[in-house]
């Protein structure tokens, strides 16, 4: 059997619906900025529970246009989590500023506890990765912002309705930057990305910035950068919003199937599933003893698992100006050499997820 791990051609295999909607949309020819995209952004600000919705060309341009709102500028400090994917820190270093990394704990995101002893003079702005789908104590954070004044930017990419306390991700500070990419839980056919925000004073601005700082055709009140969401992606994402809560709950409904079938299974560990949080499982990650063995052994046997990340942001060659050396992250450190993620989408059945508990307890029984 194999078990996949993009599961694109099931989520759009049965859209007939969608090919007309896009048929009549090419017939206006309304390709930039267009209605179906200002439809699109009011439907994702109310899915996410703010006032306001900008669609953009990524998730990475999500964070850094917020982060350009709030005035990030070269040599600034941005303080955000070891264990992220590139985008997070790309979009950190794309305005000149430096990514000052906080270690992670078993939750997969930031530990908030060690925030403060990485402020100084020069921070000026946390972003938290919502990781997984799981999501950063915001509770907490959101203190230190106070008690500090330091704005935060939610990296929301792999969170789309991920909740504390029934809050949505992307709504606990000024900015929620989310992504569309297709692997993400609502995705559209290229890149694409969304900033959430309730002022409307940084609503105008991130307009300017995605549109060259253009008020209209013929006058540019400020510099900015050509990172519009493009509108037929918009139909795409219309399309695909209805489903977004079955979506994420058929998500959860699976990943608990998981913790189910492999809990009895001593060289596994389940993370903590923390109370109030509500964990959207952009994947599913759990701890394995002889997690290469294991990963090669599911391969070998049709099951697409994969490791997030196996060398971990900070070690990278791109990072190397920061003169971090291994060991000074540990809990990322040993994060990369336990973690594996399992399929875990919406469309995965049961007889697959059978499967994948199966081969897992085959592999150990063998040792």
């Amino acid at each position: 059997m194999k078990v996949r791990y993009s599961y694109l051609s099931q989520q759009f295999s049965n859209c007939d619906d969608l090919w007309k909607n896009l048929k009549d949309f090419v017939k206006t020819g309304d390709f930039t900025l267009g209605k179906e995209l200002l439809r699109f952004e009011k439907k994702f600000a109310n899915l996410i529970g703010t006032k306001y919705a900008v669609g953009v060309n990524s998730g990475t341009d999500a964070i850094k246009l917020s982060l350009k709102v709030i005035g990030i500028k070269a040599g600034d400090e941005v303080i955000t989590a070891a264990n992220t994917f590139v985008a997070t820190v790309g979009a950190i270093c794309e305005l000149g500023a430096v990514p000052i990394f906080v270690d992670c704990d078993d939750s997969f995101c930031m530990n908030v506890d060690l925030v403060e002893k990485k402020i100084t003079k020069k921070t000026k702005a946390i972003v938290p990765v919502h990781f997984t789908g799981y999501m950063t104590d915001m509770i907490k954070l959101n203190k230190i912002s106070k008690k500090y004044n330091i704005p935060i930017v939610e990296d929301a990419c792999q969170s789309i309705l991920a909740s504390i306390n029934k809050k949505n991700s992307g709504t606990w500070s000024d900015f929620g930057a989310f992504s569309l990419h297709p692997l993400k839980n609502i995705n559209v056919w290229s890149d694409g990305g969304v900033i959430v925000t309730s002022n409307k004073k940084h609503y105008e601005h991130l307009k300017l910035l995605r549109n060259h700082g253009l008020v209209d055709r013929d006058n540019v009140k400020i510099t900015g950068y050509n990172s519009r969401l493009d509108t037929i992606q918009a139909v795409v994402g219309n399309w695909l919003i209805p489903s977004a809560k079955k979506i994420a709950n058929q998500r959860i409904k699976n990943a608990k199937y998981y913790d189910k079938g492999l809990e009895g299974i001593k060289e596994i560990s389940i993370p903590p599933r923390l109370k109030n949080y509500k964990i959207v499982y952009h994947l599913y990650i759990v701890f394995a003893k002889n997690r290469d063995e294991l990963l090669k052994y599911c391969l070998k046997k049709g099951i697409e698992a994969k490791v997030h990340y196996p060398v971990p942001m900070y070690r990278q060659p791109a990072m190397n100006f920061l003169k971090h050396k291994k060991g000074d992250f540990p809990v990322t450190d040993k994060h990369c050499k336990s973690i594996i993620s399992f399929p875990c989408d919406q469309h995965l059945s049961k007889k697959e997820m059978n499967y994948v508990i199966k081969c897992v307890k085959d592999f150990y029984l063998q040792k």
